[in-house]
């Protein structure tokens, strides 16, 4: 049995689930799986921490930490996926028809380098000509990345840094949100941007013209193990492609209904999640290793230099180890 253990917070994911019940495994290492809930509360503990040695990662915190000297790297798995126009939230009353309206407006978002934000940004910006710069941005929280300094246009909320996106709408604080929550169909006061079936619409067609797969994490790896370990980024990459191999074979034997969408059971909405993802995309809902998305890596990292999240472009390259760049 090897002597490596590695430390390892990760969501609970179909993908995932082979790996924290041990028939996913390696002879290189072993894994402590930490149960952190919710996940997104494992990039701040990584990047402030270092707690981890393995860990999820938004991929905008990522590119972040990394502008800043974090001692961890980027693998080629990309646990999560996601498309965003459906993300969009507006008060009503406030004459927001379009995403041109958005313009000149004051918008919600968690914090300024949350992944749906930045990715959210882009499409506003590249498809309806909606510049960033005009729009006062307005923060419910904080930035996992301590230093980070958001631009001159974005400004704490006034229950900041746990402020509701939702409340900060109905309370006419902002005019819009991005990731503020499910909104009720018959809400009196906040509705979406665009309704799901046009949300859809315009993914699958944005993603038809640009052949970008949005990603929303990935997973990291502390330098100082990598450094000590050869093989060690590779291996983690083969073991999660592992896991993900057979989550795929599973849904393919229980092909279900891709359409369904009042299922209960949690571990059947995120298949079914995932069915609908990979009608989108025609194949893999969950592509690893850096050929797969070297479109969608370049599209975004231009998003986040265009917005001031990192200084400097960066090659898909230079995020992952050497070894990992053929998988």
């Amino acid at each position: 049995m090897s002597e490596l253990t590695l430390r390892t917070a990760i969501g609970s994911y179909g993908h995932t689930a082979a790996l924290k019940d041990g028939s996913a495994a390696s002879g290189l290492f072993q894994m402590t799986q930490i149960e952190v809930s919710p996940v997104t509360a494992i990039f701040r503990r990584m990047v402030r921490g270092l707690e981890f040695d393995v860990a999820e990662m938004a991929l905008s915190t990522c590119l972040c930490a990394r502008a800043h000297g974090k001692p961890f790297t980027a693998l080629p798995v990309f646990l999560t996926r996601a498309f965003y126009h459906g993300g969009l939230a507006v008060r009503r009353g406030r004459g927001i028809a379009s995403p041109q309206d958005l313009a000149g407006r004051r918008i919600g978002v968690r914090s300024y380098t949350l992944t749906p934000g930045v990715w959210t940004r882009g499409i506003l910006q590249s498809e309806y000509g909606v510049d960033p710069a005009s729009v006062t941005w307005v923060l419910s929280g904080d930035e996992h990345v301590a230093e980070f300094t958001p631009p001159s246009n974005v400004t704490p909320a006034a229950g900041a840094p746990n402020g509701n996106l939702a409340a900060m709408l109905r309370s006419g604080e902002i005019d819009a949100a991005i990731g503020a929550g499910p909104i009720p169909a018959d809400d009196a006061e906040i509705v979406p941007l665009f309704s799901p079936a046009d949300a859809d619409a315009r993914d699958a067609a944005w993603h038809r013209q640009t052949g970008v797969y949005p990603i929303s994490h990935l997973l990291v790896a502390r330098d100082d193990l990598l450094a000590a370990h050869p093989g060690l980024a590779s291996e983690l990459c083969r073991v999660f492609g592992d896991a993900k191999a057979r989550y795929l074979k599973q849904l393919a034997a229980n092909p279900g209904n891709a359409d369904a969408d009042t299922d209960t059971d949690g571990d059947a909405d995120a298949d079914a999640a995932q069915r609908r993802l990979a009608q989108l995309v025609g194949g893999d809902p969950l592509p690893y290793g850096l050929e797969s998305s070297r479109r969608t890596l370049e599209t975004f990292i231009g998003y986040n230099v265009a917005q001031g999240v990192i200084p400097r472009p960066v090659a898909p390259e230079e995020l992952f180890p050497p070894e990992t760049l053929a998988l």
